[in-house]
């Protein structure tokens, strides 16, 4: 896309690389708008099944906001700047395509935001993971106090704010905020994209339906999210990737699947 942030695309995934590894990969406003039109570009293009949001270097995956930008704003500088979040990385959590943060080095306050937007989390072994901002004199701004209680409870996210809690990969895995702990950078991507094979293989159709249903579950009562499921399963039952799943149970013979 240009120099703060890199898209590969390959068999169905596209790798998008923070690319600000000098001031590690913290989100200016030029990098959140960068990373809207990414997003867009993403979203309207049917050969990707999934997305992996990573970070050049080994020592950040992103450090959040860039303060040193942050100090130069006004109130209503920073007010608009939080609105950006919304607006430019809300897309990591729309149901177009499974999304996977690997956590490639420290992940905190916008960092790990940014991380919890995604459907998966796979850190390297010596990241960090924390939300420092009260530290600060504020809160998570792009969503943390609402995604982290949804990951990993009410107890254990009042500890990472209140607290300030750092946590190690490993501490992260056993508490559910991260879903794999890779050993090195190097076997992070490899090891990633590994682990989503199944979706880069799967049915797209079927994909975006599960992804619907299961936001449903979090945020309606349960006879409106069984609804919700109702309707993603008949636009899968009315699929041609369905038809294509019978087809090759029949035949003994992995599916082929187009997204149609």
């Amino acid at each position: 896309m240009n120099e703060l942030c890199r898209v590969e695309l390959s068999e169905h995934c596209a790798v998008v690389t923070l690319n600000r590894p000098d001031r590690s990969n913290a989100l200016s406003r030029a990098l959140l708008l960068t990373l809207g039109e990414v997003g867009r570009q993403l979203s309207q293009d049917p050969s990707v099944r999934a997305v992996v949001l990573t970070a050049e270097g080994n020592r950040a995956f992103c450090a959040g906001a860039d303060l040193k930008e942050r100090r130069s704003m006004s109130d209503d500088e920073v007010r608009a700047q939080l609105d950006l979040y919304q607006s430019e990385l809300g897309w990591l959590s729309a149901p177009h395509f499974p999304t996977v943060a690997a956590i490639n080095g420290v992940a905190l306050g916008g960092g790990l935001e940014l991380a919890l937007m995604c459907d998966f989390r796979v850190a390297a072994r010596h990241a960090w993971l924390g939300l420092p901002e009260t530290s600060l004199g504020i809160i998570p701004g792009a969503g943390g106090t609402q995604r982290l209680v949804r990951v990993i409870g009410e107890a254990r996210a009042k500890e990472l704010i209140l607290l300030g809690t750092r946590l190690s990969a490993e501490q992260a895995l056993a508490v559910g905020l991260v879903h794999r702990v890779v050993e090195s950078v190097d076997q992070l991507l490899p090891e990633t994209l590994a682990m989503i094979r199944p979706v880069l293989e799967g049915a797209p159709i079927a994909q975006r339906a599960a992804l619907r249903a299961i936001a449903a579950a979090s945020e309606l009562p349960l006879a409106l999210g069984l609804a919700v499921e109702k309707e993603c399963y008949e636009a899968c039952l009315t699929s041609a990737d369905r038809k294509e799943a019978l087809a090759a149970f029949e035949e003994k013979r992995r599916p082929n699947f187009t997204g149609r």
